[in-house]
């Protein structure tokens, strides 16, 4: 299997597909890349270069007890794009994964990289404090961590639940995609799994907006459970300029997989 080595020596496994111009997946929170499945196919099958990696502590990467700080992640993503020697690229962060595409041009440019996507995402800053009235509420992620340490199992299979959109009356989603996702969100590391609930809720990306001088395309979904759309990716539209926003009527937080199809069409028209 290809793996990438970090700075500090962690390895972190990746998938590279196809051919073209390339495109970088970066997973959401508590997945792995395999959740890019109904994705990268799609984008290599268009004559793209997809490449989709493991974030430390998480499927097949390493699990070290430190290093899921953005700064630490953002450079791992570094790491990957100097393996993989890509330029002109399209980096594709859901979810958590927003954090390390916005934290990641803030810390070394944009030299290889041509545009951005946005999907779902945390940015730009999801807890709500004093100067950020508009976040989610501490208590929800200390619910969060709770529950992780009490039995991450059972918290996770409600929460993936919710990720999807699944409900008594919504059978879109089938028992056995839950029980796949339930299956990767497991096969993370604890420790990285508890750190990256503090990293992605309590770290502030509105400076990093500020450094994002590429072409943005934010796609949301305005049923998301998980990361309201109102606190976070309208918001991340309006402090990147000339950021594209489209917001899926009904769509829920996983809808790169939800929403597959239309997710696909729409970065492959804004890749070009």
């Amino acid at each position: 299997m290809p793996f990438v080595t970090t700075q500090d020596g962690t390895r972190l496994f990746y998938n590279d597909w196809g051919s073209g111009s390339p495109v970088v997946l970066i997973h959401g929170w508590p997945l792995n890349s395999d959740m890019w499945e109904y994705n990268a196919r799609v984008l290599a099958e268009a004559g793209h270069r997809v490449i989709a990696y493991d974030r430390r502590g998480f499927g097949r990467s390493d699990q070290p007890w430190s290093g899921y700080d953005y700064d630490t992640l953002a450079d791992d993503l570094g790491a990957v794009l100097e393996h993989t020697d890509v330029s002109g690229a399209t980096l594709i962060g859901f979810s958590m994964g927003g954090g390390e595409v916005v934290r990641y041009l803030a810390r070394h440019g944009d030299a290889r990289i041509a545009k951005i996507v946005l999907a779902a995402s945390v940015v730009p800053y999801l807890m709500k404090t004093p100067d950020n009235a508009e976040g989610v509420d501490k208590s929800v992620f200390d619910g969060m961590v709770d529950g992780l340490k009490k039995d991450r199992p059972a918290f996770l299979a409600p929460f993936g639940k919710a990720f999807f959109g699944a409900g008594l009356l919504n059978f879109s989603v089938s028992s056995e995609l839950l029980q796949w996702s339930w299956g990767l969100a497991l096969q993370g590391s604890p420790k990285a799994t508890l750190d990256c609930v503090h990293a992605f809720s309590e770290t502030d990306f509105r400076s990093d907006c500020q450094a994002v001088k590429v072409p943005t395309l934010i796609i949301h979904g305005d049923a998301d459970q998980t990361v309201p759309v109102k606190a976070s990716s309208e918001r991340a539209a309006t402090m990147i300029a000339g950021a594209e926003l489209i917001v899926y009527k009904g769509a829920p937080h996983a809808l790169v997989l939800t929403e597959a199809d239309r997710f696909n069409a729409d970065v492959l028209r804004f890749i070009g």
